[in-house]
């Protein structure tokens, strides 16, 4: 794959580029169903860091196996924790640095994608599900609840009633329900393709853009309306110092295509 950023050969993951400006990331643990473990993190936080710093990259895409996105967290690697070591190892806290990622991430979820695997595709920035997708939060069938921030995504997009349901019953979901709720954009039939399809249309536009389009997103999405407001403004008046607001209202004017700079 041609980029800037020398991307080693992981064991958990799998790396490619099937676009122009766009990295594919697979997660690849098929006898495990893609479980995810502590390894496997490791990596995928490093190929995300090496894509976030590579100009020749704009936007992500997240996927499993058609029968797993992610079936959960590996269990056995935490079955015999104890409290002092998850507590003061902190325990699934670099689980969350995907959501510290710049470039948008699109999930690509096909079969089963559960407790943590579920939580996973929640810290990415847009979810497409297969007909086949399944999600869910099972973690009280463990003797716990979700650790890797099931009960507060899950509360902040689908309600308080649902979510309760979902955490204290492990009853699993539908992609036609997750759609329903607006959990997932919409349920596709060639997932991984449209997703692909999705990051390529995103990785045409002016990259600084749409960094701070996600930014802006995230912000309504974890603070207050007028906060959110505040901030939008802000951030729609600093893309006028950007060389890509210049090029894209003269290309408006000039009624022609916009040549993106990404600065």
């Amino acid at each position: 794959m041609s980029t800037s950023t020398e991307i080693p050969q992981y064991q958990n993951i799998l790396t490619s580029q099937p676009a122009d400006g766009v990295a594919l990331i697979t997660l690849n643990r098929p006898k495990a169903l893609n479980a995810l473990s502590s390894p496997l993190f490791e990596e995928l936080n490093d190929a995300l860091k090496r894509f976030d710093s590579d100009n020749n990259v704009r936007a992500l895409v997240l996927t499993g196996s058609e029968k797993a996105f992610a079936a959960g967290a590996d269990i056995k690697e935490m079955k015999d924790k104890e409290y002092s070591d998850v507590f003061k190892n902190r325990f699934l806290e670099n689980w969350s640095l995907l959501t510290q990622i710049r470039k948008p991430i699109i999930a690509a979820v096909s079969g089963y994608a559960l407790g943590g695997g579920c939580e996973l595709a929640m810290m990415c920035d847009i979810i497409l599900a297969s007909p086949t997708a399944v999600f869910g939060q099972p973690e009280i069938d463990l003797g716990v609840i979700p650790g890797g921030g099931g009960t507060q995504r899950l509360a902040r997009t689908i309600g308080k009633s649902r979510t309760m349901e979902i955490v204290l019953t492990g009853r699993k979901f539908t992609g036609a329900e997750a759609a329903a709720w607006g959990l997932v954009s919409r349920v596709s039939d060639n997932v991984l393709e449209d997703a692909i399809a999705v990051a390529t249309a995103i990785a045409s536009k002016s990259g600084v853009a749409v960094q701070a389009g996600k930014e802006a997103v995230n912000v309504a999405y974890e603070s207050t309306l007028s906060e959110g407001l505040r901030f939008e403004r802000r951030i729609f008046h600093g893309l006028f110092a950007t060389v890509d607001q210049k090029e894209g209202m003269a290309a408006f004017v000039e009624k022609r295509k916009a040549a993106w700079q990404h600065l």
